[in-house]
């Protein structure tokens, strides 16, 4: 099972991807072959193919930022085929400012042009075949689900929701008929008798995902499968992996306990806290001018000081002051602390803007360089919002073991919540972030985090 910078990816989407990355490569390396010819390519290959990598990894990341590889949901051809060319248009942009500081790498306009035109050609084709595939369910890995209940029923849905899923359902094990099962595959009453049933059947997984597993779990039947080669998966950790979070509602004590993770290593806290203090003092530098105008225009707009401060709770129940651009009119909160929401009436014109850029973010740096935050990790909330939360959702008080931070799993992957149920939604993803902290983990949150802040999405 590949994970990159510890988070899963199924093998076939990643494949897709590198495919892609292959197709763009050739494209290119083909051109520059057909015009040049074979002798001078051989001769400077090294600087062709260097070309052509140059071309791939731009065009990737552009694929990447206008969301062409969120296949979790149906995607039409002219929508792909509009995206596709705004972000090779972007990227020819990209690519125009690195020719001009490395003129070296330049490739000649013919070349650069021909194949722009033969990669578009080349990526549309690969794209309509993957559709094909998903859209008729081609190259699945075929999982039975032990359960019937709310666990098993979480679990399919989130099989059977995803346009882009690698596994699909094959039978439920259980009594009851299950509550989400819209291809109607069987329901068989216990494992023994799936074979005898479907003996054709190829089976790649069982998901065990019980709601109630005393004195029910076919532990013989389980081992006897195992044995034949097929994966055996606890349904909550089946969950977390195809999802990237941890299912709050479904876990117990115990589960937590024996969970590979929730640890943070010496090596890695030290790592992470040097990481913390760079990236936030090169920060502080290079958008002072943005928040020197920021400031500005706050203290023009409005009455108020241009900073806010207000208590949150970090690391371990520890209180302190968060630092923020001032968003809101002043005395925005005098009738009592109230949660966020869209289209608010108290933020003011500038402050509306500075909060859909993340602007109003960039003061929490001194609360990183202060060790109060850091910059990955789950979101700081008001005292006042958690003793409320941490009554009615299970393991609230966990999202307190690390320091919070400026942006996080939850952020990125979760848009802005304002009730209790959003607050459910984004503890499965401080869950999965807390159980599998990593310097590698961080990273890749920074990575989502450049684009959700380039597309103004998330901020109210």
């Amino acid at each position: 099972m590949p994970y990159i910078l510890n988070r899963y990816y199924s093998v076939r989407n990643v494949m897709f991807l590198l495919g892609e990355g292959l197709l763009i490569l050739f494209s290119m390396m083909l051109m520059c072959l057909g015009f040049k010819g074979y002798d001078l390519f051989v001769t400077d290959w090294q600087l062709y193919t260097g070309q052509a990598l140059l071309v791939t990894v731009v065009f990737l990341l552009c694929l990447y930022f206008f969301d062409l590889y969120e296949l979790s949901k149906h995607q039409s051809m002219p929508d792909t085929a509009t995206r596709l060319a705004q972000a090779f248009g972007v990227g020819c942009i990209i690519l125009a400012g690195v020719y001009y500081a490395i003129p070296f790498l330049t490739i000649t306009t013919l070349i650069f042009w021909s194949g722009f035109v033969a990669t578009g050609a080349v990526l549309l084709s690969y794209r309509a075949l993957y559709y094909y595939v998903l859209r008729k369910r081609l190259f699945h890995n075929g999982v039975v689900i032990v359960g019937t209940g709310k666990l098993a029923d979480d679990i399919s849905r989130e099989i059977e929701h995803k346009h882009d899923s690698e596994y699909k359902v094959l039978a439920f094990i259980g009594q009851d008929e299950p509550q989400f099962n819209p291809y109607k595959v069987p329901l068989i009453a216990s494992l023994e008798d799936l074979q005898k049933a479907y003996p054709g059947l190829t089976i790649r997984r069982i998901v065990v995902a019980p709601d109630e597993r005393r004195g029910t779990m076919p532990v013989r039947t389980l081992l006897a499968w195992k044995l034949r080669g097929v994966a055996v998966e606890q349904g909550v950790t089946f969950y977390e992996r195809i999802t990237g979070k941890v299912l709050a509602e479904r876990i117990d004590p115990s589960w937590i306990i024996f969970a590979d993770g929730f640890v943070l290593s010496v090596w890695k806290y030290f790592t992470k806290r040097l990481i913390d203090i760079l990236m936030a003092a090169g920060l502080l530098v290079i958008f002072f001018p943005v928040m020197l105008i920021s400031s500005i225009i706050i203290k023009w707009e409005s009455e108020g000081p241009v900073f806010y401060l207000q208590e949150r709770v970090g690391q371990n129940g520890k209180l302190f002051q968060v630092i923020k651009f001032r968003s809101m009119c002043q005395d925005a909160e005098k009738d009592g602390a109230v949660w966020a929401k869209e289209n608010d009436d108290r933020v003011t014109t500038f402050g509306r803007f500075i909060r859909k850029a993340r602007i109003d973010e960039l003061p929490q740096l001194i609360n990183v360089l202060k060790g109060e935050m850091s910059l990955v990790g789950p979101r700081p909330e008001r005292k006042v919002f958690i003793d409320d939360l941490a009554e009615e959702i299970p393991y609230y008080s966990v999202r307190h073991v690390v320091k919070p931070g400026i942006t996080g799993w939850a952020q990125v992957c979760y848009p802005y919540g304002a009730s209790k149920e959003d607050a459910l939604r984004k503890l499965e993803y401080d869950l999965y972030y807390i159980k599998n902290i990593s310097i590698a983990l961080d990273f890749l949150v920074i990575f989502h985090t450049v684009k959700t802040v380039l597309f103004g999405r998330g901020g109210r």
